[in-house]
This record gives C-alpha cells, sequence and structure tokens, in this order.
C-alpha cells in the first residue's frame, strides 16, 4: 500500500474540473468518457474515484427506473385488463 506522504496525488485544478464537468454535460461521449477516465491509466486518482461514484449512480439509478417502470406498467396493464370495456359494450 502506498504511503501518500511518499507519493502526493497532484490537486486536480479547477480548470480541468470545469472541463471535465462540460464533457460530462455531453450525451453519450459523457457515458464514454467516464468509462475511460475510471479504468484508464495516466487518469488522476481524484478524478478516477469520481468517475467510478458517477458510474455507480447511474447504475443505481437505471436499476431503480426499471423496477418502477415494471411496477406502475404492469398496475397499469392490469388495470386495462380488468377494467370496463366501453368499445364493445357501449353504455348509452
Amino acid at each position: 500500500m502506498e504511503n501518500p506522504e511518499n507519493n502526493p496525488t497532484p490537486v486536480v485544478t479547477t480548470g480541468d474540473w470545469i472541463i471535465t464537468l462540460l464533457v460530462s454535460a455531453i450525451p453519450l461521449v459523457n457515458i464514454i468518457m467516464l468509462f475511460v477516465w475510471s479504468f484508464g491509466g495516466g487518469t488522476n486518482p481524484n478524478k478516477a474515484n469520481w468517475a467510478k461514484a458517477i458510474l455507480i449512480w447511474i447504475a443505481i439509478s437505471i436499476v431503480l427506473w426499471v423496477a418502477i417502470l415494471l411496477i406502475f406498467g404492469s398496475a397499469f396493464l392490469g388495470l386495462m385488463e380488468s377494467g370496463p370495456d366501453f368499445i364493445d359494450n357501449p353504455s348509452y
């Protein structure tokens, strides 16, 4: 294990963070760059950890959206099947 006092990590400058956030705001490019920053060599460890954390949040949000869509989608389909049929049986 490396000792941080012997091998200090360089600070990510404000300009680097501005470019990082700008690139991460571009659709599709952001996902590719997050993987490059997370697992590519030569990236500042602070930026790599940030990119890994963002990828974890993206994965959690995808799982939650799929669960919500399954729950509400099945509830909606259940209501559509069990509800009254106004087309075949007009009530007028």
